[in-house]
């Protein structure tokens, strides 16, 4: 059986850009998971971080995952995969405009402020002026109304207001 370097040129053959996989995770690292591509045997698909959404976890050892190939790396033989169930969640800021006022739930409360829950995978930031006011104000699981002040999608990113006129 040939190596993933002897077999490079085939496995870009029949694995270009834009191809859909299937496979099976074979190893889970801090910076994202190998992939055993089902058909190309001595191909290593890479799902890295840098491209899952942050309210996604990785497929542990031994699941069988679908995605499409991304880009190829010549100097360590890996073919980069993007995880469809990543993808359906990659881009959900669009619906989000600034001054819209949307309802959410809050998940965490921190010295920086309050996160909520906007939607499905989608949480944006109020900031606090006085941290110590969030203990006093606010609460875990609380509903809470707040206006989008700036989307920023390079970041991925909400940034958040309580809501100036109550419901």
């Amino acid at each position: 059986m040939p190596d993933a370097a002897s077999a490079w040129a085939e496995t870009i053959r029949v694995l270009p850009v834009g191809t859909g996989v299937t496979g099976e995770v074979v190893g889970r690292q801090p910076f994202g998971v190998f992939l055993s591509v089902d058909g190309c045997p001595d191909a290593v698909g890479l799902a890295r971080i840098d491209r899952m959404p942050p309210c996604m976890e990785l497929p542990a050892v031994g699941e069988r995952v679908t995605g499409e190939v991304v880009w190829h790396a010549n100097h360590n033989h890996q073919v980069g995969v993007v995880l469809g169930e990543w993808v359906d969640h990659e881009d959900l800021l669009p619906g989000f405009r600034v001054g819209q006022v949307v309802g959410g739930r809050i998940t965490k409360i921190a010295a920086i402020g309050v996160f909520v829950r906007l939607a499905d995978c989608v949480e944006g930031l109020v900031p606090l002026t006085r941290p110590t006011a969030s203990a006093e104000v606010f609460r875990e699981g609380q509903e809470m109304s707040v206006q989008i002040v700036t989307v920023d999608h390079e970041r991925n990113r909400i940034l958040l207001a309580p809501n100036p006129r109550p419901s």
